[in-house]
């Protein structure tokens, strides 16, 4: 029997207990400073990872400093996009900053790898990462299948399921003050799913995303040894 491991990265959202009915409605404006700052963000975050490939590729390690500064890109988006029109769970207003908030209702880390296959960066964020793309693009919307919309598309939700769903939670909060549970449950596990694919994609880890929605705001452990890709069997000789 297989050990079950947590996957590397982890996202929790805590639905606050009472969200105001009508603040909803204008926190795309609330939240413009944010978007401002992560639009510049995400751009450094490409270039980062650029950076990166290039030194998995020679060395096979992530260099630490990078590493940690697009966990922070990501874990300022998420609290973004859980405050926003990614899931509407808190109306607390985001930090600014790239480092963890322990008290903040949405959290994300991702476990820094000691080493990295090099033949694996070559083809993961392409090639292997395509069938999870078709899955996120019905989330987030096809837009965010491009490398350059990871961090622009589904994080305010202008698009896809996430989008469609947060939206109609927020008609269900302005005329009942309560946000249905089972739909929070879903969308985050819309969340964690997204977010998964783009660390893997942006090389972060070689564990490959499972193909599983894991609902809830609290990160299951879900990954086990089968779903990282192997590698590629020695060629037979007689």
């Amino acid at each position: 029997m297989q050990n079950t491991t947590s996957y590397p990265l982890q996202l929790t959202g805590e639905l606050a207990p009472r969200l105001s009915r009508g603040l909803w409605l204008v926190k795309w404006l609330l939240a413009i400073p944010h978007f401002i700052v992560l639009f510049f963000l995400w751009i450094a975050f490409a270039v980062v990872s650029v950076v990166a490939f290039f030194a998995i590729l020679f060395t096979g390690r992530y260099p630490r400093g990078l590493f940690e500064f697009n966990v922070g890109v990501l874990r300022w988006s998420w609290r973004v996009g859980f405050y926003s029109y990614s899931a509407l769970g808190t109306d607390r207003y985001p930090p600014f900053t790239l480092k963890n908030v322990s008290d903040y209702p949405a959290r994300l880390e991702v476990e820094y790898p000691e080493s990295l296959s090099r033949g694996l960066v070559l083809v993961k964020w392409w090639l292997l990462a395509l069938p999870h793309y078709l899955v996120v693009a019905v989330f987030a919307g096809g837009a965010w299948a491009a490398w350059t919309g990871i961090g622009s598309q589904w994080m305010w939700s202008s698009g896809g399921l996430v989008g469609l769903l947060v939206l109609f939670a927020g008609v269900v909060l302005l005329f009942t003050g309560r946000y249905p549970q089972s739909l929070y449950e879903f969308v985050l596990g819309m969340n964690r799913w997204v977010f998964r694919v783009a660390a893997y994609a942006a090389l972060m880890t070689d564990t490959y995303p499972p193909f599983r929605l894991d609902m809830g705001g609290n990160d299951p452990p879900t990954a086990t040894a089968s779903e990282t890709v192997p590698p590629m069997p020695a060629p037979v000789t007689s």
